[in-house]
C-alpha cells in the first residue's frame, strides 16, 4: 500500500536575520503573482474568486493549439478557411484580425492574430479549423484546463466574449495556464508571445501588453477587457533567469491597468530575490522503488532550484522531500516523481518538482518472487 513519505533535509541557514514578507497594495480587486523559479506565491488577493476572463480566455485557445503542434497533430503551415457565417458574426466584433471572408489563413498567422492582436475572429477560425466547430473546440479547452488543475475555471467559447457566465476563471488558474504555456512550450512561447506588432490584410496593429517597453524582460501574456469583466491582464517577464507570472483583474480603466501592471511586476522583481538551493542535476535525496532492478532511485534537480525570499532576508530554510512511495518501476530518467517542499520563516511554503536521476527497470521474475516472499515474511 502506497504511503505519502516525508523526508527532512538538513536546515539551511543563510544567517539569523528574518525580514517580514514585503507588503504590496493594488487597486485591482483581483491579483496574483507566482515566481516560476521557485514555485513561490508572492501575492494573492481574491485569487480563487470566479471572474469572467474576457480576452484572457484566449490563452487557453493558444495553449490547445500549442499542445496539438507539440504532439504533431497540427502544423504551423496548415491553412483554415474563413467561412462566411463566422466572418459575418465576428467581422469588426470587438478586437479583430480583419480576416477576409473566404480567405485561407495559416495556423501561424492565426496564432499571431490571437496573441498579438487579440482577434476574436482569429480564435473562432482556428477553433473551427482544428475541431470542426467552436463547440467541439471548447471541449478541448475544458479538457486541457482539467489536466492543468484549473479546477475553478470553465470555458464556453474560444475568445472570452461575454456568454452569460458560462466562461469563468480565477486568477490562480490563469497564472497556472500562463506558467504551463511558458514551461511546456518554450519555443512556441518565444515565437508567438512578446511581439510588438503584427500586420494582416494591410493593417498594422500593436500589442496591448502594458508591460512591454516599461518592464525589462516582459514578453507576455494576454490582456482582456469587457464591460462585465473590467480591465485585466495576465503578464509575464523574465530577468536574469527569474520569471514571474502575474494576474490583475477587475480594474476600471485602460490607464489603471497599465499603471497597476507595471507597479506589480516591478514589485515582484525588486522586493524579492532568489536564493539558490541546488544546481541542476544535483542529487537531493533517494526514494524507495517497488519491484525495480534497484531498490532506490536518485531524486535530482531538473533545473537550478531556488527559494524566493524578501530582498535582504537571510532567514533559515527547512526542506522536506515528499513522494507517494515506494515508487513503482519502471521509472524513466527525468520523470517527475517527487516534490521538494521548502519552508522559510518569512516567505511561507514553496514547492518545486524533483525528477528521477536514472532509469529503473522492472525487476526480473525471480527478484519479484523473492521480494514478495520477503514482504510476506516481514523481512522487507
Amino acid at each position: 500500500m502506497n504511503k505519502f513519505l516525508l523526508a527532512s533535509l538538513p536546515l539551511i541557514a543563510f544567517s539569523s536575520v528574518v525580514i517580514a514578507a514585503p507588503s504590496f497594495d493594488t487597486k485591482a480587486p483581483i491579483a496574483y503573482m507566482t515566481d516560476l523559479s521557485s514555485g513561490a506565491v508572492l501575492y494573492q488577493k481574491n485569487a480563487d474568486k470566479q471572474i469572467p476572463p474576457a480576452s484572457m480566455a484566449k490563452m487557453m485557445t493558444v495553449y490547445v493549439a500549442f499542445d496539438l503542434i507539440g504532439k504533431g497533430k497540427l502544423k504551423l503551415d496548415d491553412k483554415f478557411r474563413v467561412n462566411e457565417a463566422t466572418w459575418k458574426k465576428w467581422n469588426n466584433q470587438g478586437s479583430t484580425m480583419f480576416l477576409a471572408v473566404g480567405s485561407e489563413v495559416t495556423v501561424s498567422d492565426l496564432l499571431h492574430g490571437i496573441v498579438t492582436l487579440s482577434g476574436n475572429d482569429a480564435c473562432v477560425v482556428l477553433a473551427e479549423g482544428i475541431a470542426g466547430s467552436e463547440e467541439a473546440f471548447v471541449g478541448l479547452m475544458n479538457k486541457r484546463a482539467k489536466e492543468l488543475g484549473m479546477s475553478k475555471s470553465r470555458f464556453g467559447n474560444s475568445n472570452g466574449w461575454p456568454d452569460e457566465g458560462r466562461t469563468m476563471v480565477t486568477a490562480r488558474d490563469l497564472a497556472a495556464l500562463g506558467s504551463a504555456t511558458v514551461n511546456n512550450f518554450p519555443k512556441l512561447y518565444d515565437d508567438f508571445y512578446g511581439q510588438d506588432e503584427f500586420a494582416w490584410n494591410g493593417i498594422m496593429q500593436t500589442n496591448r501588453n502594458p508591460l512591454m517597453g516599461k518592464v525589462a524582460g516582459s514578453d507576455g501574456l494576454k490582456t482582456g477587457h469587457t464591460e462585465e469583466a473590467g480591465y485585466g491582464f495576465t503578464g509575464s517577464a523574465e530577468q536574469k533567469g527569474r520569471r514571474l507570472v502575474s494576474v490583475l483583474a477587475g480594474l476600471d480603466s485602460y490607464g489603471g491597468r497599465v499603471e497597476e501592471s507595471v507597479k506589480f511586476m516591478n514589485w515582484g522583481f525588486n522586493a524579492w530575490e532568489p536564493k539558490k538551493l541546488f544546481d541542476k542535476g544535483t542529487k537531493v535525496q533517494s526514494a524507495e522503488v517497488q519491484l525495480g532492478d534497484s531498490s532506490t532511485v536518485s531524486l535530482v534537480a531538473a533545473k537550478d532550484l531556488y527559494a524566493t525570499l524578501p530582498k535582504g532576508s537571510d532567514g533559515k530554510i527547512s526542506m522536506k522531500v515528499a513522494y507517494d512511495g515506494p515508487i513503482k518501476a519502471p521509472i524513466v530518467k527525468g520523470q517527475s516523481i517527487a516534490t521538494l517542499i521548502v519552508t522559510s520563516e518569512d516567505a511561507g511554503q514553496q514547492r518545486v518538482p524533483l525528477v528521477a536521476g536514472e532509469d529503473i527497470d522492472e525487476a526480473g521474475f525471480f527478484d519479484r518472487v523473492w521480494a514478495g516472499l520477503k514482504s510476506l515474511l516481514g523481512l522487507a
